[in-house]
């Protein structure tokens, strides 16, 4: 019997996402501003959904005992080009928070949208041939769907 992980991006996208976008737009509703902490080049990988079950589907297939697998396409957007399609597509202002302001915007989503996790998957695209084919996060997030149209 064999074991491997598969580590999702922060940003798993895709039709029916209930994570952290949704929540960002969210928040952009509810406070009037999409807002990102300080410069906002703080980065999250993103992948479509589809691509990571795909890379499931390949990592029980091959049956290869490494990993984790990184289930990455994009390494890192900008946490600030994704607040700028929110506010883009909300018609609300895109505003920077200092980090003291992130606490009471953000609430307990504060630390993760602070957070700079830029992620490689070279090595899980080499190990299993997985090559993404959907939507990047930005594209895919600028879709009526994500917005409730």
């Amino acid at each position: 019997m064999h074991a491997s992980s598969v580590r999702l991006a922060p940003s798993t996208h895709g039709t029916g996402d209930h994570g952290f976008v949704p929540h960002l737009i969210s928040l952009a509703r509810e406070k009037g501003v999409a807002a990102y902490i300080g410069d906002g080049l703080n980065r999250w990988p993103g992948v479509h959904r589809l691509d990571a079950a795909r890379l499931y589907r390949l990592a029980l297939e091959q049956g290869v005992e490494s990993g984790p697998y990184h289930a990455v396409d994009e390494e890192g957007v900008t946490f600030k080009e994704i607040t700028e399609v929110i506010g883009r597509r909300l018609g609300v202002p895109v505003v920077s928070k200092s980090p003291e302001q992130a606490a009471e915007h953000f609430g307990w989503f504060a630390r993760f949208a602070a957070m700079d996790i830029p992620t490689s998957s070279a090595l899980t695209k080499s190990a299993l041939g997985w090559m993404p084919e959907q939507p990047g996060l930005l594209a895919d997030i600028d879709q009526p769907g994500y917005f409730g149209g």
